[in-house]
């Protein structure tokens, strides 16, 4: 049973590649650069984020101008998401099902580590400190404005022109697509719209649907009245001291707000708890953009939405980790890499009392290295 097994687990795991091929949306878009680091040891990946530099005016002499330190940072990408789906038949079970069962069950089974691998990914959305639209609004509802202001948000973010790309949920997709812009085809230049149903490059960026786009709940501390308290702020600070005299509950990684009604948005970067007696420290992306009085008004996206997002391919860094048997104790493994989605996947083939163990899984990492680089277009 071992060797027939053997003859047709490429032909198990093309099943299963093609449901992931079909599902995969994050991992194919961003950056998978990352992807032959992971192959080598170490589950850290440091991803090195320049410094900015100042120009400054030449002036010839005699002796060399001096030196200007710089100091680059560095994001950590951690292959810490392994994950398995697996699914068993007993010798009983192989003969008498249908000859399609162990395909269509691989089928299933890496359908669910592909649904995993989006969600961990568009998970890391908490990073980014641009959002547009309105939270509970589904977007594009008869307008294309939300999208522009997602490019302009971009562009004030310094984003590259290039390489950018639109993930919405089904509800926002469909919105958009229904645009005259985008459906009429004396408008867009082509039937694409309206034949195929696709949305493709517009304002500059190539739009996808998925169903995997999560929704963000902030902190249940944020209520009306927040300010700035018996300390104030200075431009360049990235904690402020805050306190409400109503405030419980907590504060979140990913929570956005405002300060003293200025169009600057920042994301919290580190929890903390609200309380009515005590100011709280928060910490905060990015850094303050200009000085902030006692009382300042912090206003704070407190209503839950859907994050469908637009951004540049490296925001995101993503990397797969090839897996194999380490012993193999007379389990028989395959461990091909997706060339379409990136994702590294492998299968295992274990025989149990009467039973054969079929179990595919995947190890990756991800992470935001570039939070200018994506926008939040609520929802």
């Amino acid at each position: 049973m071992a060797n027939t097994i053997t003859e047709v687990l490429p032909k198990i795991l093309a099943q299963g590649v093609l449901a992931l091929r079909q599902q995969a949306i994050g991992p194919r878009l961003v950056n998978r650069d990352l992807d032959s680091l992971a192959a080598a040891k170490g589950n850290v990946i440091n991803v090195p984020i320049p410094s900015a530099i100042a120009a400054r005016a030449v002036t010839p002499a005699v002796a060399f101008a001096t030196n200007v330190d710089s100091t680059p940072t560095s994001a950590a990408v951690t292959l810490d998401r392994w994950m398995e789906a697996p699914f068993q038949l007993n010798d009983n079970d192989f003969v008498s099902a249908d000859g399609m069962i162990i395909p269509m069950q691989a089928s299933e089974a890496i359908k669910s580590l592909a649904n995993d691998a989006d969600q961990y990914l568009w998970g890391k959305h908490v990073a980014f400190f641009g959002a547009v639209g309105t939270p509970g609004t589904t977007p594009f509802n008869g307008s294309m404005v939300v999208g522009g202001n997602a490019r302009k948000l971009l562009n004030k973010q310094l984003a590259p022109m290039d390489n950018r790309f639109g993930v919405l949920d089904p509800d926002a997709e469909a919105n958009f697509l229904l645009n005259t812009n985008i459906i009429q085809a004396d408008q867009r230049g082509d039937a694409q719209g309206l034949i195929a149903g696709t949305i493709g490059t517009k304002l500059g960026i190539a739009w996808y649907m998925d169903q995997n786009i999560t929704t963000y709940t902030p902190g249940t501390g944020w209520v009306t009245g927040w300010a700035l308290s018996t300390v104030g702020a200075a431009a360049g600070d990235t904690t402020l001291n805050i306190i409400n005299a109503t405030a419980s509950g907590t504060i979140k990684i990913g929570d956005i707000f405002t300060v003293n009604g200025g169009t600057q948005q920042y994301v919290v970067t580190a929890n903390a708890t609200a309380s009515a007696t005590v100011q709280r420290t928060i910490a905060f992306y990015p850094a303050l953009a200009s000085a902030a009085a006692t009382g300042a008004a912090i206003t704070v996206i407190g209503t839950a939405y859907v994050v469908n997002l637009a951004a540049h391919r490296d925001a995101f860094a993503w990397a797969s980790r090839p897996l194999a048997g380490v012993f193999n104790a007379g389990n028989i493994f395959q461990a091909p890499t997706d060339p379409i989605s990136g994702i590294a996947l492998r299968l295992e083939l274990s025989r149990q009392y009467k039973q054969e163990t079929f179990s595919f899984d995947y190890l990756a990492g991800a992470n935001v290295v570039r939070r200018e680089l994506g926008v939040k277009i609520l929802g």
